[in-house]
């Protein structure tokens, strides 16, 4: 009896938490308070960096999005749903995965963008180089 009860309270608690995590789908999920991420709807200027805009069709600057995203070497699709995609980019180096988000919002015609470390502090800019990347490739295949 005492097992069952244990049992059922452990699965409320996890249900309880997994909802009380979850992110709107609206939203990504926020960054840490360490500096190795960067986030379009982040609330503080560190971690802030402006949303990717595009003009015309939604569904063709996803699938130009998408493309870039399938082109960059070390990537793999982790997660991919309408008009949301997430990948995690693999370092050169030593090997680290970092964890890149995107979320589009075709009322706005903007995509929201995070890009953070899995692991350690500091990235020395490297998540914010790679959107800063990105950007400008997406408005570069935007114009063709």
């Amino acid at each position: 009896m005492k097992k069952s009860l244990y049992t059922i309270l452990l699965l409320a608690a996890l249900i309880l938490l997994n909802t009380a995590t979850a992110a709107p789908a609206d939203r990504l999920p926020p960054c840490p308070d360490s500096p190795n991420c960067v986030s379009s709807q982040a609330d503080d200027e560190w971690h802030f960096i402006e949303p990717l805009s595009y003009s015309g069709d939604s569904q063709v600057a996803w699938d130009i999005l998408v493309s870039i995203i399938q082109s960059w070497k070390r990537t793999m699709i982790l997660e991919e749903e309408d008009y949301y995609l997430h990948v995690g980019v693999r370092s050169l180096v030593f090997r680290f995965v970092d964890d890149v988000e995107l979320l589009l919002n075709p009322e706005t015609k903007q995509i929201h963008v995070r890009s953070a470390s899995r692991m350690g502090y500091s990235d020395f800019g490297v998540n914010r180089r790679r959107v800063e990347q990105l950007r400008k490739v997406f408005l570069e295949q935007q114009e063709n």
